[in-house]
């Protein structure tokens, strides 16, 4: 059986990528919300539908509402499916005085840096 790595040229861990502000970790929140393993989002994922803007910031909108509104209907949902990757639906509110709007999540549960298991959230077009 050939070697899996003898071709290898790079390699990123996903400890790299947190540390490289590419992943956020949130698993100390995903945690409260009753998730045991560790989660992290896609940079993309975080700065579109996480951080709120300043206008949002405003009208009371936060970092954390809008993280644990992902993170609590993740697991409402996760209990529903049991493939390692899906694509779940959440509201947010993107303009003041305006209909919340349906976003599509891809949830990936899958192998860490050492083969645990861990989750990783991001929009459908970073597959």
């Amino acid at each position: 059986m050939k070697d899996l790595n003898s071709n290898l040229i790079y390699s990123y861990t996903r400890a790299q990528a947190i540390a490289d502000g590419m992943l956020i970790d949130v698993s100390e929140t995903a945690q409260e919300a009753g998730i045991k393993y560790p989660v992290a989002l896609t940079k993309a994922l975080w700065y579109d539908l996480i951080v709120p803007s300043e206008e949002m910031r405003d009208i009371g909108q936060t970092t954390e509402g809008r993280l644990w509104d992902l993170l609590f209907l993740f697991v409402l949902f996760a209990r529903s499916v049991t493939d390692a990757q899906f694509l779940f639906r959440c509201l947010f509110l993107m303009k003041p005085s305006a209909a919340p709007e349906s976003k599509t999540i891809q949830a990936h549960i899958g192998p860490g840096d050492f083969g645990e298991p861990v989750i990783t959230f991001m929009l459908p077009e970073e597959d």
